[in-house]
């Protein structure tokens, strides 16, 4: 409670709760004494998807050989600590109180963007945590981002790019979301370029024309194919035989390819296929195609009825779930329950994956201002020709699915909040 109490006065610092600039970040920063100049062997990601996923397969391989870490993402999925990784674990309550109160002091009420003082928390709590690196998701786009502070890295990751966050673009066009994640990458460095549509990454060369770094992409220099039993990787330093990770659907395989790819061009750290091999066995990544086998909400439905939760809300995501749904149950009745931010691609996202549902439940996301009525989300779902109802919660919600259709597959998408809103619930 302490802590929530910080976190909204925080939030009042700034009009916005995004307002692209360094310049605030930059001031803070400086008053703290620079602390994002200490961090050991930084690696920044960008993109539209697939970060959350690549940082903790990365994270995972580092540490099953040995390798301290520090790591930042967001947003959180349940609880606001997800967000701060230092040496082995997340930071407790009690540790993440009195570094926002160090920070708030230091600032001095001065005006700030949440996300803004959050990531200057991070650098200062991780300039003090001496690890062997610091993995670094980036926030909105990268250019003006809070994380886009650093002189150097060892490594800049570009994970796959699509349309989002368009409202916060002069024209919303995919050039200018190219140019905001990738023209102002760290040279001198190394560049990893994960899978692309052949239009972005060729948008993506073009921006890193001028760029010094050493420039590693996938399928020219690195690849991965599904065999019978996990996965086979290549790149330049040879092939390795793979067991399927611990995650859920297909894309995830190039999202830990992209985090193999990453370890063995640094080749400071001695990471072996042993290391590998057993660290994607490992990986635990909440909110991405998580199915929910126990806890509260099994008791609102029989027990043939199936939850599966993903914070897929842009089409690029739906695109994947949509591959995932039509390998995995192409023969269930899919109910998807929705959830969405008023910012996001409402109708494209749903008509991606209209051949897939039976039918949508739309549902308000608890605890969020700027979400997408959901009167207006099943008018979307209408105008595809997709049945779609409103509940009034997310219990009430499974509790009719669950009655009306007893073998179905309830499918909970729209958004990485209402993800967590549904698993804190759980």
């Amino acid at each position: 409670m302490k802590v929530q109490k910080v976190l909204k006065r925080l939030l009042q610092l700034h009009p916005k709760s995004i307002d692209l600039s360094l310049d605030r970040i930059k001031r803070l920063l400086n008053d703290l004494g620079n602390p994002e100049k200490h961090l050991r062997n930084p690696i920044q990601v960008v993109g539209t998807n697939g970060k959350y996923s690549f940082c903790t397969a990365l994270r995972e391989i580092f540490e099953t050989a040995g390798y301290k870490v520090n790591m930042n993402t967001s947003p959180s999925i349940r609880k606001f600590n997800e967000r701060y990784y230092f040496s082995g674990k997340y930071i407790s309550d009690k540790r993440l109180y009195s570094l926002l109160i160090e920070v708030e002091k230091v600032n001095k009420g001065k005006s700030i963007t949440f996300h803004e003082f959050i990531c200057a928390c991070f650098f200062l709590e991780a300039a003090r945590n001496k690890v062997d690196v610091n993995i670094l998701e980036s926030g909105l786009f990268f250019r003006l981002d809070a994380s886009n502070v650093l002189k150097k890295n060892i490594a800049s990751i570009i994970m796959p790019i699509g349309i989002d966050h368009k409202d916060f673009l002069k024209k919303g066009t995919i050039d200018e979301i190219v140019y905001e994640k990738c023209s102002h990458l760290l040279g001198n460095s190394v560049v990893i370029i994960s899978k692309q549509s052949k239009t972005v990454l060729e948008k993506i060369k073009k921006n890193l024309k001028k760029n010094s770094s050493k420039k590693i992409f996938f399928s020219k220099n690195y690849s991965y194919i599904k065999s019978e039993k996990g996965f086979k990787y290549k790149d330049n330093f040879g092939k390795i035989d793979l067991s399927f990770p611990n995650l859920q659907g297909d894309f995830q395989l190039n999202n830990i390819s992209t985090a193999i790819a990453t370890v063995r061009n640094l080749k400071k750290f001695k990471i072996t296929k042993f290391h590998i091999n057993k660290a994607i066995r490992n990986i635990r990544s909440e909110g991405r195609l998580q199915n929910i086998t126990r806890g509260k909400l099994r008791n609102f439905v029989n027990k043939k009825t199936q939850i599966v939760v993903d914070g897929a809300h842009n089409p690029l995501a739906a695109l994947e779930m949509k591959k995932y749904l039509n390998h995995k149950y192409s023969k269930k009745k899919i109910i998807m329950v929705l959830g969405m931010m008023a910012n996001k691609e409402h109708s494209k996202f749903i008509k991606i994956l209209k051949n897939n549902v039976h039918s949508i439940v739309a549902l308000d996301i608890p605890n969020q201002i700027n979400f997408m009525p959901k009167e207006k989300l099943a008018e979307h779902a209408r105008s595809h020709n997709i049945i779609s109802k409103t509940e009034m919660s997310i219990k009430s919600a499974f509790k009719n699915i669950s009655k009306q259709h007893k073998d179905a597959v309830i499918f909970c998408t729209g958004s990485l909040y209402f993800a967590g809103e549904i698993l804190n619930l759980n």
